[in-house]
């Protein structure tokens, strides 16, 4: 078979294996040209380490056209090879065993093989490391190499999802025993070789000749990405044709872009949210009370009105979106509640509260204004907002994770354990709100065993609702991807919604026109 779907995977069950790579688009594509793109997302510290990656700029230049992962998850959500070419389990889906791709070499003439495979993980773990897929690859208790390409997993407890975990863009695949040049230098199995790299600012990249893709990805000769953080440049280089593409549009001035022939606008939803994380190991937030009352004073509905323009819906302070099959629809919905925000500040003792805000576009298009939003309907329940906005360069190494109370976005996963192992799970290096329950975690770990699907329904919604009412991130709004695209490039019917740019991975589905 070409690919199966999640549901498919756990209504078959584990012992199923799953074959095949991304197939051709619907319609013939053209090869050859150059794609160029403006992109958000760029920092100066940027660079070929996997682990370090958090947002698009290196997402696109690193999973999207340098590197490969052992699995890719395509347009349409359905889970597909990559560097693996199918795998199985063992019928509690505790053993996995991965068949690799033969033929395959990296771009300084390497062989790929099991060595590279089990290298690759390794360099996520570590008491020091702070790589976002470690709590994924913690969870394997042993790797074995059976043959030169077929590895062996052997985890710590049953996982339906595992295949998807591989998938992440942190887990990418290096050529063993040459990992530090491979960082350095760019060197990966990807449809495209690194012809220049200037961290913030631009990558070029050009099609790898012979790639085990063939002809059915990787339409462009050359792919040149530029980092363009500031909205307002991003939008002018699309308007005068100095980039063919770019991510996160300017709301504000779409109708600019939709009046112009030349251009034209990709919608998708998925699960992308944006969010206020507040530490709960710092006072005051580490009262449950004095969460809840800002969770009350947050006026979700406006701010999908006035920062999304509708692009969107309210968030009901929970990860898992309307992409995700376990998604709790029916939960009822936090409202906006002044009163309620004061009796909760009274719970925790309190007539009023000050608490800082930081923000910066950098955490998402609007973060600025959002913010300022909430700091208005806050005080109307006692609760006084001081917004300090950030510089956009660094926000991410510099704020986010540091300050008490600040501005994010996360693009959201494809399997509910992929986004609460990420960002949820006691101790891990992507728990913004370093929060932890008990009851929470147990549930984590029971589902992520847990093969029948009416089981794992029930404690993925009590797990959401816990994290509605005692959990540590706000989650006003979930937001559509909104993109802009020239029509002198291609792309396929079904655009990617796992993260912006159909996934991170135009370079190799799109084509010149």
């Amino acid at each position: 078979m070409n690919g199966i779907s999640r549901r498919g995977l756990l209504k078959t069950g584990v012992a199923a294996g799953v074959l095949g790579m991304s197939g051709m688009p619907l319609r013939a594509q053209t090869r050859g040209g150059k794609l160029t793109a403006g992109l958000s997302g760029a920092n100066t510290t940027d660079s070929w380490d996997g682990r370090t990656h958090s947002d698009l700029f290196m997402i696109a230049s690193a999973q999207g056209c340098v590197f490969d992962s052992l699995t890719e998850i395509a347009a349409d959500g359905s889970l597909k090879g990559e560097l693996a070419e199918s795998w199985e389990a063992s019928a509690d889906a505790k053993t996995w065993t991965f068949n690799l791709r033969q033929g395959v070499t990296f771009h300084n003439g390497k062989a790929f093989g099991a060595d590279d495979v089990i290298e690759s993980l390794q360099m996520h773990l570590g008491e020091e490391s702070k790589s976002a897929a470690k709590p994924i690859v913690e969870a394997i208790t042993d790797m074995k190499k059976i043959t030169d390409h077929q590895v062996q997993f052997t985890l710590a407890a049953g996982n339906a999802d595992f295949p998807y975990l591989m998938s992440d863009y942190h887990i990418l695949m290096f050529p063993a025993g040459q990992i530090e040049e491979a960082i350095a230098n760019g060197i990966g199995t990807g449809l495209y070789q690194v012809k220049s790299f200037d961290p913030g600012v631009r990558m070029v990249a050009t099609r790898y000749a012979d790639h085990y893709k063939g002809d059915s990805a990787g339409f462009f000769d050359e792919v040149e990405y530029i980092a363009i953080n500031d909205n307002t440049a991003r939008m002018n280089a699309l308007m005068t044709g100095q980039v063919d593409a770019i991510n996160r549009i300017d709301f504000k001035t779409e109708a600019l872009l939709r009046a112009n022939p030349a251009l034209r606008i990709q919608e998708v939803t998925g699960n992308q949210h944006y969010t206020f994380p507040m530490l709960t190991g710092t006072a005051p937030f580490d009262d449950a009370n004095v969460r809840r009352a800002l969770k009350y004073g947050i006026n979700r509905q406006e701010m999908v009105d006035k920062i999304l323009l509708g692009h969107g819906q309210v968030g009901n302070d929970t990860p898992i979106g309307p992409a995700n099959q376990y998604y709790a629809g029916d939960m009822e919905q936090l409202a906006y509640d002044p009163d309620k925000a004061k009796f909760y500040l009274k719970e925790a003792g309190l007539d009023s509260i000050d608490i800082d805000l930081s923000a910066s576009n950098a955490a998402f298009e609007g973060a600025v204004d959002a913010a300022q939003l909430f700091q208005a309907s806050a005080s109307a329940g006692g609760i006084n907002i001081n917004v300090v906005q950030e510089p956009a360069d660094g926000y991410w190494s510099n704020v986010w994770l540091k300050k008490p109370f600040c501005a994010c976005y996360w693009s959201g996963r494809a399997t509910e354990d992929w986004m609460f192992s990420t960002a949820y799970e006691a101790g891990v290096p992507w728990n913004d709100s370093q929060w932890d329950q008990p009851r929470f975690q147990e549930l984590l770990l029971s589902a992520r065993a847990e093969l029948d699907s009416d089981k794992r329904r029930e404690q993925y919604g009590e797990m959401q609702q816990i994290l509605r009412d005692e959990g540590g991130v706000l989650i006003p709004m979930f937001a559509n991807y909104v993109q802009a695209v020239n029509n002198r490039i291609s792309s396929p019917e079904t655009v990617g919604n796992l993260w912006q740019m159909d996934n991170g991975r135009m370079a190799e589905r799109w084509s010149a026109a």
